[in-house]
């Protein structure tokens, strides 16, 4: 436990965790880990206090990428069973961002497939952005468009975008294995030119694509280096389709491990819970919460997520309230009129169907 209050103590004082020390956090054992999570619980809960924030995520068009990405269902050659589409329409864009903040969310991610968005792409998304904000002025709206081009995180943020989400994913050392088509450079570039621009800079990781503990540590070094406010660890879905298929290297207990790493690293930034929590942290979702400050609600890009009302649920029995809730509390299952029960979370109309599960699941 001693090992671990040093860290915690760093963490606290917002000191950068070495190399070494990060690894001997992805390296501990079990026996140690409720240690390890009591102790990333801290800076946890010093930062963020028992609030959970919500995101909600709309795909504005899936399917149908250039890119090779070997983890991801769109990817050019994919043959995972993915619903495929070109761009919603804002009013479409603004029934999905409106069921999302009627469950809690205070902030709306739009996702496009491909390599990256045109000027015209970019054109196209101001009415949706500038609809959302119209109608949500307190919800934050971030883009994930791929990799930009210059001038076009400027535009982003002059149609009134917060933010703009682009992960590093893994080590720059080993990202040729997972993807030919760009580099890690060009991703790194992307998160520069937001940043530059004025949006808050979003970058996080996937793990369970058979990296090493070593490759989890550069990477968040890497992402260190980039001092993003939000940080979204995803866990791998490995799609049928895909050349990933059928690799399930996490269990929930590493599954934390990661978490807390990346909170230590990132002790006053929003650590989000993202992609593969409910197949790979299971019941340990709730504990999960002691070292994330942030969930995905509802379904993710081509894979369903944990119904929004268990979400909420969950939230709940673990003794944490939504982030913004007000009195009647966006997490304790009731509307603000009257009481009455809150309708579960509406499901995006377009939604993939290739839904990954372990073995003996």
């Amino acid at each position: 436990m001693a090992r671990f209050d040093v860290l915690s103590d760093k963490a606290l004082r917002r000191d950068p965790l070495t190399r070494e020390e990060l690894l001997g956090v992805l390296g501990s054992g079990d026996d140690d880990l409720m240690d390890l999570v009591a102790a990333a619980a801290r800076p946890r809960l010093r930062f963020f206090g028992r609030t959970v924030k919500l995101n909600y995520l709309v795909n504005l068009k899936s399917g149908l990428c250039p890119e090779d990405c070997t983890y991801c269902s769109q990817r050019l050659g994919s043959t995972a069973d993915v619903v495929t589409y070109t761009w919603l329409k804002p009013d479409q864009a603004a029934e999905a961002a409106r069921a999302g903040v009627r469950a809690g969310a205070a902030r709306v991610c739009l996702v496009a497939s491909g390599r990256g968005p045109t000027d015209r792409d970019v054109d196209r998304l101001r009415p949706t952005i500038e609809g959302i904000k119209a109608e949500h002025p307190g919800v934050e709206v971030c883009a994930c468009l791929g990799l930009l081009s210059d001038g076009q995180a400027e535009s982003l943020r002059a149609s009134g975008a917060d933010a703009y989400n682009h992960n590093l994913n893994t080590s720059g050392e080993r990202y040729s294995e997972i993807c030919t088509t760009h580099t890690f450079d060009d991703r790194v570039e992307t998160v520069g030119k937001a940043k530059a621009a004025g949006l808050s800079p979003c970058s996080g990781l996937i793990a369970g694509m058979g990296e090493s503990d070593a490759d989890l540590a550069d990477a968040l070094l890497a992402l260190r280096a980039l001092d993003p406010d939000s940080v979204p660890v995803n866990f791998l879905i490995p799609f049928e389709g895909t050349p990933l298929a059928g690799r399930w290297d996490l269990d929930p207990q590493r599954c934390l491990r990661i978490l807390a790493a990346a909170r230590l690293a990132f002790p006053d930034a929003e650590v989000r819970l993202a992609a593969g929590r409910e197949v790979h942290l299971r019941g340990l979702q709730s504990t999960a919460l002691y070292l994330a400050n942030s969930i995905f609600l509802g379904d993710y890009l081509t894979s369903e997520g944990q119904a929004g009302r268990a979400d909420l649920e969950m939230i709940r029995d673990a003794g944490f309230t939504v982030l913004g809730a007000d009195g009647d509390g966006a997490n304790d299952g009731h509307g603000a009129d009257g009481g009455r029960e809150r309708p579960d979370l509406v499901r995006p109309r377009h939604r993939g169907t290739g839904t990954a599960l372990p073995p003996n699941a």
